[in-house]
């Protein structure tokens, strides 16, 4: 290493040890001491507040930032080098939480400190000599003004018996939209330290997603040197260091961020908004921003200074190696051990990995042009994908790489380091800080089209036996028959003759099986005959129940659309004559395959997926559950040893996914992308328009995408319980006071069941899409939520609660923030998860 470069990144990390007052902190082993700069002197202020991380039984990463009191709170620091005081205790200053009132009590630490203007005035201080599964509780001082009070817990010993854990994890907190209501609920929460998985801050200000409400308390981003998307107008991205900075500085000055590094110590890793959207290493994706040759456009000093401002912002206890001229010029993937009771594993899922496997710079042969986003990493044809890897991974064996050097979330370095540290993991449960989901989202096309156009045939079936009932004497069993015959394509004289036949066995007691044999003799098919004693069998139930007219005529619309109409589409695929009467065969053409829902995740990276899991199962390696951020949803589910292997394979460990703070739902989002491609949308969702007396009509975005994904099978109540936090945010919208809102919403959703589109078309659609059976290793899952996740580990099991929170009430967080908790439990010796 280049010893000036040493030197400089050496007094900015400071290290001292705790043992009493009057301690002077120095740096790096060769580095000035801070005494050697001049007080800090007159009126300062700590506009970011203070923060902690990395707590370890024996040492604590601190942080603040302080600038002169008439500064800016978001500008670059100016002004001359100084130095300001560290003050650390272990006597009780709780009450002093939230203010700057002076800690009392002996000190265990009394630092001087470098306050460097190179480093936008931050400090990162490492104190060590403390002792073990304690508290304490620190301040800084710069000139005549004091930092707010902070606290921190330290790790337990690392062999001691620890009977409980409790932290929360939580990720994607867009200061640009929604709002932060959920942070104050955590900073009540009993912690022992918070985890982030990443998206601390957003690199792009107005783009798309981000311009949806926000609460008036976060006011507009201005980059100073930002750079437009696209053109030159509209949303811009962070690009020089001074971007990077003014996102953290800003996204820190929101008090309620403030109190949750003053509680509680953090342990942060990045995902990809620290840098740029879905990036990988050094190369941003947006759409359209691509070189001239249709590469990746790669942006090493903006990769660099991304890298820099998450290293002087966050409390982390890495080191960044500045005579690194590379784009890696960090390691941020690290470990913690908390007692016997959990060894938390942090990984990098950005900084090593390969390109996406289908690159988004690959030329869609319909067009001409990149492919952009979707089939690259969102809705990739399967069988594409597993092509494409595989060549990939040759192509790497055939230069003498490891195969996964070209197919790699991690790298091979830091692979092998996350499979020794879990082979190595002596402590009761393996927990990993793990950025992207785990867990296999698919879809299979051809059943979805298949649904899709069964249900879009309902309603005509319906009319038509309700028209053929009144011409054969009120009987809608037997005109049930007669259409059932014909759309299976009989024709109507011989359908007529066997539902007639049909009718008189099943009158005389002949059983199913007789009544098909009396409609083949009398012309109909195999097929056909089979469908119009099911479709006469369903009416008559229905109509010995009671139901009369129109809801027999449903009966037998539903029974004949998912009885024949399905099938034939799902053993046809493009070639069923009901595709072709849909007129949009070429529209369809193309979905009649299995996808994989998200390729930036782990599916997009599944042979490495697969090798970690073979690594657990073969050395086993039991109580491994990774917590993960990202997707802006909650899921709960087992990874399996080969989610393409009969039955999705065998479950090795477990990943629990949390929502996003404040970010966007994944429901929002793909919502938004299919409402272009037609009838496929309502694979996403269903738009309903809920009347609320006194206040006309609301209209809802159902979330038809988690009974896509695998949600079980719905009820009427359980379908309307699901809108309820949408619900709520759109009557506070209309302007229903919140002391209001509980009440009005209860009273619409029991007054919503009762509503025919609901009950009939909407949960007809719901339950059908559940029962594709796509994705059964998912045991949980709400993709239209915000909040955070609250775990309490024991030796005996992990409980996860998703704390789901409401949505805006007119432009601030509600009163109320916690709308739902919903728990995934993962019990010791067992990878699984049961949900309560």
């Amino acid at each position: 290493m280049d010893r000036r470069q040493f030197l400089k990144f050496g007094s900015f990390i400071t290290v001292s040890a705790a043992s009493g007052m009057g301690l002077t902190a120095c740096g790096g082993s060769d580095s000035a001491p801070a005494s050697g700069l001049p007080p800090a002197s007159g009126a300062w202020k700590f506009p970011q507040s203070v923060a902690s991380g990395d707590p370890r039984p024996d040492s604590i990463l601190l942080w603040t930032r302080a600038v002169q009191a008439s500064a800016d709170a978001v500008a670059v620091a100016t002004g001359s080098d100084a130095s300001i005081r560290l003050i650390v205790t272990s006597v009780d200053n709780s009450a002093a939480l939230g203010s700057n009132k002076e800690l009392s009590g002996a000190t265990v630490a009394d630092v001087s400190l470098p306050l460097q203007v190179q480093y936008d005035n931050t400090i990162r201080h490492k104190l060590t000599g403390l002792t073990a599964g304690t508290t304490y509780y620190y301040q800084f001082i710069a000139g005549d003004n004091r930092s707010n009070v902070g606290r921190f817990k330290t790790a337990p010993a690392v062999d001691a018996d620890v009977s409980q854990l409790q932290f929360v994890y939580m990720t994607c907190q867009d200061w640009s939209v929604n709002h932060w209501g959920a942070m104050s609920s955590i900073a009540a929460e009993n912690l022992d330290f918070i985890v982030h998985l990443g998206d601390y801050i957003y690199e792009t200000v107005g783009d798309d997603f981000q311009l949806g409400a926000v609460e008036s308390r976060h006011d507009t981003l201005v980059l100073p040197d930002g750079l437009y998307k696209s053109g030159n107008a509209g949303a811009k991205y962070a690009n020089s260091l001074a971007d990077y900075r003014y996102l953290y500085k800003k996204y820190r000055t929101d008090t309620r961020l403030q109190a949750l590094h003053e509680r509680f110590a953090f342990i942060a890793i990045w995902d990809d908004h620290e840098f740029s959207d879905d990036a990988w290493q050094d190369a941003q994706t947006y759409d359209n921003s691509f070189n001239a040759d249709g590469s990746d456009l790669h942006q090493p000093s903006r990769r660099r200074n991304a890298n820099q401002a998450w290293f002087e912002f966050m409390p982390a206890d890495v080191s960044l190696d500045a005579a690194n001229t590379t784009f890696q010029n960090i390691k941020i993937y690290r470990d913690f051990q908390f007692g016997k009771l959990m060894q938390l594993v942090m990984t990098d899922e950005r900084l090593y990995r390969a390109d996406h496997i289908i690159p988004e710079s690959a030329i869609n042969p319909a067009t001409g042009k990149p492919l952009g986003r979707i089939g690259s990493r969102y809705l990739v044809p399967q069988d594409l994908f597993n092509s494409v890897e595989a060549q990939k991974m040759a192509g790497a064996e055939t230069i003498g790489l490891d195969p996964l050097t070209t197919a790699t979330m991690l790298g091979n370095t830091q692979r092998q380091w996350w499979m020794d540290k879990m082979k190595a993991a002596t402590s009761t449960w393996k927990v990993w800080g793990n950025e992207v989901s785990l867990l296999r989202m698919g879809l299979n096309g051809v059943d979805a089209i298949a649904t899709l156009l069964a249900l879009n045939a309902v309603t005509t079936l319906a009319t038509s036996v309700g028209t053929t009932a009144a011409a054969a004497g009120g009987n809608f069993a037997v005109a049930g028959a007669i259409v059932a015959a014909v759309t299976a394509g009989a024709s109507a004289a011989v359908a007529q003759a066997g539902a007639v036949a049909i009718a008189t066995a099943a009158a005389t007691g002949g059983a199913a099986d007789a009544q098909a044999a009396a409609g083949v003799k009398a012309g109909l098919s195999t097929a056909q005959a089979t469908i119009a004693v099911g479709t006469f069998a369903k009416v008559a139930a229905a109509a010995s129940a009671g139901q009369t007219g129109a809801a027999l005529a449903a009966v037998a619309g539903q029974t004949i659309a998912f009885g024949y109409i399905k099938p034939d589409v799902q053993a046809k695929k493009a070639d069923s004559v009901f595709v072709a009467a849909s007129g949009k065969k070429d529209a369809l053409s193309a979905f009649f395959t299995k996808f994989l829902f998200n390729c930036d995740q782990w599916d997009g990276y599944n042979s490495e997926r697969k090798a970690l899991m073979s690594h657990l199962k073969t050395n086993n390696v039991g109580n491994v559950v990774a917590i993960t951020g990202d997707i802006h949803s909650f899921f709960a589910g087992t990874v399996n040893d080969d989610f393409d292997a009969a039955n999705g394979g065998t479950p090795v460990m477990v990943d629990l996914v949390s929502a996003g703070i404040s970010s966007d739902s994944f429901f929002s989002y793909l919502r938004d992308a299919a409402s272009t491609l037609g009838d496929i949308s309502t694979l996403v969702s269903y738009p309903l328009a809920v009347p609320v007396p006194g206040l006309g009509t609301v209209n809802l975005s159902f979330n038809l995408l988690d009974y896509t994904m695998g949600k079980a099978v719905p009820t009427a109540a359980s379908l309307a319980e699901q809108t309820r936090v949408q619900l709520r945010g759109a009557l506070a919208v209309k302007g229903v006071p919140e002391a209001q809102l509980d009440a009005t919403v209860g009273a619409v959703l029991t007054g919503l069941q009762a509503n025919s589109d609901f009950n009939t078309s909407l949960l007809g659609l719901a339950q059908q899409l559940a029962s594709l059976g796509n994705n059964p290793w998912l045991k949980h899952l709400n993709t239209d939520a915000q909040g955070y996740t609250l775990v309490t580990l024991t030796p005996g099991k992990m409980t996860a609660q998703f704390r789901q929170v409401n949505k805006l009430v007119g432009t601030t967080a509600p009163g109320t923030i916690v709308a739902r908790t919903t728990t995934a439990t993962v019990t010791a010796g067992s990878p699984s998860v049961a949900i309560s």
